[in-house]
């Protein structure tokens, strides 16, 4: 299928002075849901080979890849794949939704950009511990946005700059959640997709963030203290405050 492409300038009325395109993976179509409600115009559909992208006229396509580092991977190297064919690729690729917090840097609520996406149980169990892959000779374990980017995007959104971990496990107990901060200390979130999102868009040599609304602390699973719908909120609203950074941004500029 061939993409129509928009060329604009990402606003969230939809105005249009320049070219960028900006792809948005999430896990799940609540969370891309999310983001849509930060734009005024209703977004149309763009049905690609097993995925569908909800287009808005700003310049976003946004797409509820699914859960997990494999999915999230498929989705986004699809996207950028037909993006690639069609002659008009992306500038940015952004992966999107709630996370896991570690107390008590990152309080439920709170919005996280990751200066770092890191998989944190990609390697092995050894008798002396846990082995990144890295550590046996395999590929890459860690991925890390353009820190210009990171930077502004902290000053409008008011989120905390810091690691942010994907698990293939979500954490469910204090031991685990010690674990992975003592391997990872600055790590602020944990989630399931966002080193898949930027393996895909590394491939395609384009960079990539991670912008995290934490739901519910990283540890022992109580799922009524997670307050899901307050992050989802905090997510549209952050959004919302994207258009002046990527205005600003240059995408040439990846350092």
């Amino acid at each position: 299928m061939v993409l129509q492409a928009q060329e604009g300038r990402l606003t969230a009325t939809g105005a249009t002075t320049s070219a960028a395109r900006v792809l948005v993976a999430t896990a799940v179509p609540a969370e891309r849901d999310a983001v849509a409600r930060a734009f005024t115009d209703v977004p149309t559909e763009v049905r690609l080979p097993a995925a569908t992208l909800l287009r808005t006229a700003g310049g976003y396509d946004l797409l509820a890849a699914g859960v997990g580092p494999a999915l999230a991977a498929a989705g986004t190297a699809t996207a950028l794949t037909a993006a690639a064919l069609d002659g008009r690729p992306y500038t940015l690729v952004v992966s999107a939704g709630i996370a896991g917090g570690f107390q008590p840097e990152a309080p439920v609520g709170s919005l996280v950009v990751a200066d770092e996406i890191t998989a944190a149980d990609l390697g092995a169990e050894t008798a002396d511990g846990f082995l990144p892959v890295t550590e046996l000779g395999f590929g890459t374990v860690s991925h890390r946005p353009p820190s210009s980017l990171v930077r502004v995007l902290t000053q409008a959104t008011g989120a905390r700059p810091g690691a942010v971990l994907t698990v293939s496990t979500v954490t469910g107990t204090a031991a685990r959640a010690t674990e992975l901060r003592t391997r990872h200390p600055r790590a602020l979130a944990e989630a399931m997709e966002g080193f898949g999102v930027a393996e895909a868009a590394a491939a395609h040599g384009v960079p990539v963030l991670e912008l995290r609304a934490v739901s519910n602390p990283v540890g022992p699973r109580d799922r009524a203290a997670w307050r899901i719908g307050d992050a989802l909120t905090a997510l549209t609203e952050a959004f919302g405050k994207l258009t002046p950074v990527l205005e600003s941004w240059n995408p040439h500029d990846h350092r």
